[in-house]
């Protein structure tokens, strides 16, 4: 869900999930190319390229289409604050727009064998922005818990 921002501050939002998994596969999904290849993206997309430096000034790069659309989308970012399966900070940019660089929240917190995700994406360029990221990560997120499930079984 959006959080509403006040008129002199970019717009932001944050979503909290919950997944029936360790923080440890948690913080793989997101740090591990291999991983992301599996939930990366909203639903339909196929991840063509994955990479990560997971280090602070370590960067990343996801490269994924969504068929039948030809579009290819391609984001990168650097990593600001990494501590080990607990919180990541990183600078998301779509290669398409550069001038348009946002900040990256992700933090996990253990709650027995499940994982409580506090995601937050801040400093969009606009209202706009910030809707379509929020469709985009909501389907991302179904789709890392499908992949938790199934990695599980």
């Amino acid at each position: 869900m959006a959080t509403a921002a006040p008129a002199d501050t970019k717009p932001s939002l944050t979503i909290q999930r919950r997944f029936d998994a360790p923080v440890e596969r948690v913080w793989r999904a997101w740090t591990d190319p291999e991983a992301m290849f599996q939930w990366f993206g909203p639903e339909g997309a196929e991840v063509t390229h994955a990479e990560t430096d997971v280090r602070v000034d370590g960067s990343f790069r996801v490269i994924f289409s969504i068929p039948p659309d030809p579009e290819v989308h391609n984001v990168s970012g650097v990593y600001r604050e990494v501590e080990d399966k607990q919180k990541l900070v990183f600078t998301w940019q779509w290669i398409t727009m550069p001038e348009r660089e946002s900040l990256v929240s992700v933090m996990l917190r253990a709650e027995g064998d499940r994982t409580l995700m506090i995601f937050s994406h801040e400093q969009f360029a606009d209202e706009e922005a910030r809707d379509g990221h929020e469709e985009g990560w909501t389907g991302s997120f179904d789709r890392l818990a499908a992949y938790l499930e199934k990695e599980a079984a």
